[in-house]
């Protein structure tokens, strides 16, 4: 029996459940999930490399429709919202991080963190821009374009873009998927210093067991359903 959101919580998913067409049958990607998480609490997700995971994260964040279920994003269901409330929601309030970095290839290291700020109108987007690519040890390359920067400042990049509007909730996508083991850390130890600072509601998506043991709580999801939350 479906149960109510929880309008207290920065995140609160309701058995959600994704089916997709293939070759004129339904596909049960993820069968049922339940997640509720509150203010500057952290969770990770793993699971097998196909499991559905980065599926059930954009589900999480109102990237995607569930099939079923309920998702709610500081108190508002997801389901009511229109696309552009939804979006306007993801921009004030939070914050994404990819394997694959995701930067404008055209903009130097400083325009990219500068555009979410410009997207919400922030008239000191250039200065905090600035700041935040200080605090994550880039002051050095504010006009390197990604193509000039290496695997690990790609992702410094796109943490200080995450973190520049003070999100209160950040999705990490295997943000470690695409370094070599040392870099991939020292990412990891700043995403969680800056989460810290801000005091960020993270949601981790990773098949690293090591890496998701540092956060709150550990979901499973297997057979496209999600298992229970603890270490």
């Amino acid at each position: 029996m479906l149960t109510s959101i929880d309008d207290k919580a920065v995140l609160s998913a309701v058995e959600i459940a994704k089916q997709v067409e293939f070759h004129g049958e339904s596909l049960s990607i993820l069968r049922s999930a339940s997640l509720t998480l509150y203010e500057g609490e952290s969770v990770a997700i793993v699971g097998a490399s196909g499991s559905g995971k980065s599926t059930l994260l954009s589900l999480l964040a109102g990237l995607d429709h569930p099939s079923a279920g309920d998702v709610a994003l500081f108190g508002q269901s997801l389901t009511h919202l229109s696309e552009d409330d939804r979006a306007r929601l993801r921009r004030d309030k939070v914050g994404f991080v990819f394997q694959n970095f995701q930067l404008m290839p055209q903009l130097t290291a400083l325009e990219n963190v500068m555009l979410p700020l410009e997207l919400a109108g922030r008239r000191d987007a250039r200065e905090a821009a600035r700041a935040m690519l200080e605090r994550v040890g880039l002051g050095q390359r504010l006009q390197h374009y990604p193509r000039h920067l290496s695997g690990g400042e790609q992702q410094r990049v796109a943490l200080a873009r995450a973190f520049v509007i003070e999100p209160l909730l950040l999705f990490a996508d295997e943000p470690t998927g695409n370094l070599d083991p040392a870099t991939g850390r020292q990412i990891i130890d700043l995403l969680f210093q800056l989460n810290a600072e801000q005091g960020t509601a993270l949601v981790l998506v990773t098949h690293d067991a090591e890496l998701a043991g540092r956060c709150d709580a550990i979901y499973r999801l297997v057979d496209g359903r999600l298992n229970g939350a603890g270490r």
